[in-house]
């Protein structure tokens, strides 16, 4: 065999890697990079944003190539550059959540604020049996005065101030005096609510942004009612900073 044929043979064996290599190399990449992404905790990621994750991942198959936010499928639902508001919306939500955990510092380890995030937005539920006066709907301002301040000064910020909020009472299972100023829970929660909003529109907050709702008991944190630490509970007015779905 000559030297020729025989740098032929090793020139077609020392070729590179197959090209599919390359790709499958790149997809790996991805996927670790959605997955630490998705898990990391200093920045979480709103359901709106993982659904257009989902959405582009859709477009992969054999013949097609992943889609993006601004082409294929994702345009066609509507996610595209114009959406970006919206997105834009979510994020200062989640900024604001971080915000409000700091600030609530004090008021979360006494007990008098709970903040989470649901469907329907970011919660403040304020504590009823230290916002209010016993089986009443008038505000124990001693107790919560700082609180409520600090709370339209929030609800006035930057990352607020096109949101609505609706303010939600709700009471526990133990009945009112039918004799009384609120025949039942239902006049009680929504008379609560009310004079919530009187407190926070009074310290700055613009009234044209708030709902008031009053849910009596229909709304448990805790059910069913074993003790007085459960009604406790229950006894809230929520803050609930509304996500755009549900304005």
């Amino acid at each position: 065999m000559s030297d020729e044929d025989g740098r032929k043979k090793k020139s077609k064996r020392g070729g590179g890697a197959d090209d599919w290599l390359t790709t499958y190399a790149d997809m790996v990449t991805l996927l670790l990079t959605f997955f630490v992404l998705l898990m990391n905790p200093d920045n979480p990621i709103d359901s709106q944003r993982i659904e257009l994750i989902m959405q582009a991942f859709q477009g992969l198959g054999p013949l097609r190539g992943g889609n993006t936010l601004s082409e294929g499928i994702l345009a066609e639902l509507g996610n595209d550059v114009a959406s970006m508001p919206s997105i834009s919306r979510g994020n200062r939500l989640n900024e604001a959540r971080k915000k409000a955990i700091s600030e609530f510092q004090p008021e979360i380890q006494n007990r008098f604020v709970k903040i989470k995030e649901d469907e329907r937005g970011l919660v403040i539920s304020l504590a009823g049996d230290i916002l209010f006066k016993r089986a009443s709907a008038e505000v124990d301002l001693e107790r919560s005065r700082s609180a409520l301040q600090k709370l339209a000064r929030f609800l006035e910020s930057e990352e607020l101030r096109d949101r609505t909020i609706r303010l939600e009472g709700h009471t526990d299972s133990s009945p009112t005096d039918p004799n009384g100023p609120w025949p039942t829970n239902w006049e009680l929660s929504s008379a609560r609510s009310a004079a919530v909003l009187h407190y926070l529109v009074d310290y700055g907050a613009g009234e044209e942004r708030f709902q008031v709702a009053g849910y009596a008991d229909t709304v448990k944190l805790k059910d069913p009612e074993l003790t007085e630490d459960d009604r406790a509970e229950n006894r809230r007015v929520d803050i609930v900073i509304l996500k755009e779905a549900h304005e």
